[in-house]
């Protein structure tokens, strides 16, 4: 291979090698000051060494390398910056979506019916049921305790809970319906 055929490979190798030891530091830290990340500027700076690879010969005879870096860090950045916008817009979507799989978000059916009725009437309903089921009611819906739990906190086993309960919905519904 002549010289004028370009350069070799040891050529590109040591000049990427200056090229970086001189530049590294100062992509890095331009790149965190407009991030604000270490592990991102780190990382937008060496896709900056990546793209000018096969060029680095030519723009360091030209002594342009350093600003080719500079800009290939600064639309580094900028992408990284737009993707985290986009990212960001996603998230939000998805977080005020009530329709995904294992979206707890939305009101549940507890909650929908109790919208509808005030707090003064569910008080006046819960008064009106027997002790063991209000209990188990507002143990479980307001208290958010399992059937053990519960089960262990009134001394009942936990088949009673599932039947107070059930019985205590059931009576509650009625005086809800009956209100409306």
């Amino acid at each position: 291979m002549d010289a004028d055929d370009g350069p070799t490979g040891t050529d590109l190798d040591a000049a990427l090698t200056q090229l970086y030891r001189a530049q590294w530091a100062p992509m890095v830290r331009l790149a965190w000051l407009l991030l604000h990340d270490q592990g991102a500027a780190e990382e937008v700076a060496a896709d900056a060494f990546v793209a000018i690879h096969s060029r680095v010969v030519d723009l360091v005879q030209r002594g342009a390398a350093a600003a080719y870096l500079r800009r290939s860090v600064v639309n580094g950045c900028r992408s990284r910056q737009r993707h985290e916008i986009v990212e960001a817009r996603y998230r939000r979507r998805v977080e005020q979506s009530v329709d995904l799989p294992g979206r707890t978000t939305a009101s549940s059916a507890e909650a929908e019916a109790l919208a509808h009725v005030s707090g003064a009437a569910l008080r006046a309903a819960l008064a009106t049921l027997p002790q063991r089921q209000r209990e188990v009611l507002v143990l479980r819906y307001f208290c958010d305790l399992s059937e053990d739990d519960i089960a262990a906190a009134l001394g009942i086993r936990a088949g009673s809970v599932k039947t107070h309960g059930h019985r205590g919905l059931a009576a509650l519904r009625e005086a809800v319906e009956v209100q409306r």
